[in-house]
């Protein structure tokens, strides 16, 4: 594993290159809100190097080891990130054609950056958030939604906890974020455990769910747990029916949205959907 920093933010990432000689496909990945790269996608990044692919994941802007305002969530900032990563592996000699996985919060930025960057020849969400302002207006009321905002700024700047346990006030509110979170399963140094209230109008007007119309030909891959109270799997349905290209969806039987952080063998499914896609889409890994 090779430690880069790289990117306008100050970025700072793991590159994994499988064993053996190159060149291989590449695969760019995008985690969970708050997620830094010892956690959920360096997980996944070691299990699809181990598949044959070369693989990047990397502290977004604001978190981790990487540079920029702290703890904030900057969608358009996080879009810049993915395309430098991107230029990463272009620039490699070692590195053919490039995907984009992402998990969580991460689906929904892989679906928007493949949807802007046609060098991006494939794209797979792994229990994917697939923000729509839309769909929460029409589960909300666009005034609640509108008042909600209107809160947001108001306390743009103050930090809240991002997991608190027995129904704390958090930004990722209950029982199941805090299992993870909270505990020793997402251990690492880099992991600061706040964020901005501005940050939740960032998620809150994100808009993941249009991106499928523009994917063109780009092949896409959508794994997504049957029982997911974080991350909708009616929009992971409407964004695999919408998207125009070659598409495949599969269904797990999980009981939570981390299932497919780290629980076995959901994960293990996941991974062997995305590689068999991978190879099928991309140029195939040296053997």
């Amino acid at each position: 594993m090779e430690r880069l920093v790289f990117g306008s933010a100050g970025l700072v990432g793991a590159l994994r290159l499988p064993s053996g000689t190159g060149p291989w496909p590449g695969v760019v990945l995008t985690g969970p809100f708050t997620g830094v790269k010892e956690q959920v996608v360096g997980l996944y990044a070691e299990r699809l190097t181990a598949e044959g692919f070369a693989t990047l994941a990397f502290d977004h802007r604001g978190f981790g080891e990487s540079g920029g305002r702290r703890g904030h969530e900057d969608t358009q900032g996080k879009l810049e990130d993915l395309r430098d990563a991107v230029n990463v592996l272009t620039a490699r000699p070692d590195v053919t054609e490039i995907a984009v996985v992402g998990i969580c919060l991460g689906g929904g930025y892989a679906v928007r950056a493949a949807a802007s960057d046609p060098r991006i020849k494939a794209v797979a969400g792994i229990a994917g958030a697939y923000n729509s302002p839309a769909h929460i207006v029409e589960a909300m009321g666009v005034a609640s939604y509108r008042s909600a905002l209107a809160g947001f700024l108001d306390r743009y700047d103050e930090f809240l906890p991002a997991v608190a346990p027995d129904g704390g006030e958090a930004a990722m509110g209950g029982d199941e974020p805090y299992a993870y979170y909270g505990t020793s399963r997402s251990a690492s140094p880099y992991w600061d455990g706040q964020v901005t209230r501005g940050s939740l109008h960032s998620l809150m007007t994100f808009d993941a769910l249009s991106a499928a119309d523009l994917l063109g030909t780009t092949p896409l891959l959508v794994v997504h747990g049957r029982t997911d109270a974080y991350c909708s799997p009616d929009l992971a349905r409407a964004l695999h029916a919408r998207s125009p290209g070659p598409k495949e969806i599969h269904w797990l039987d999980t009981r939570e949205h981390i299932d497919l952080y780290d629980v076995e063998p959901h994960v293990t499914t996941a991974i062997d959907a995305a590689s068999a896609f991978l190879r099928r889409v991309l140029e195939r890994p040296a053997a």
